[in-house]
């Protein structure tokens, strides 16, 4: 490990590298989706605990890593906790409009308009 790597820095996607088809994959899961429309309803960063879901916490974690693996949102440690981030800007620049129609998608669903 050199200087610069750490445990507590996670591996993310580069603009370039992030695909659609991975995105819909991660936004296709009831839960992940849950968690981008908090993150997207949010003004901060929100901590995974913060972002409870009603599974156990290893499969909460798997959720949180597909959503960072696939680029939908950032995550960093700020000391013990894990802190996570929509990537909306990238989002909004390789895909436009989809994070709003999905997002617009998921708010009709639940509110039943």
């Amino acid at each position: 490990m050199t200087a610069t790597e750490s445990p507590r820095t996670l591996a993310h996607p580069s603009r370039d590298h992030i695909r659609l088809e991975e995105v819909l994959h991660a936004l296709a899961d009831p839960m992940r989706l849950k968690v981008v429309c908090a993150l997207d309803a949010g003004d901060t960063e929100q901590s995974c605990t913060e972002l409870q879901l009603p599974v156990t916490k290893s499969t909460s974690t798997h959720h949180f890593r597909v959503l960072r693996e696939s680029g939908v949102i950032r995550q960093t440690y700020r000391g013990t906790a894990k802190l996570n981030a929509l990537r909306r800007e990238d989002l909004d620049l390789l895909f436009p409009g989809l994070l709003d129609s999905v997002l617009a998608g998921a708010a009709r669903q639940v509110h039943g308009d």
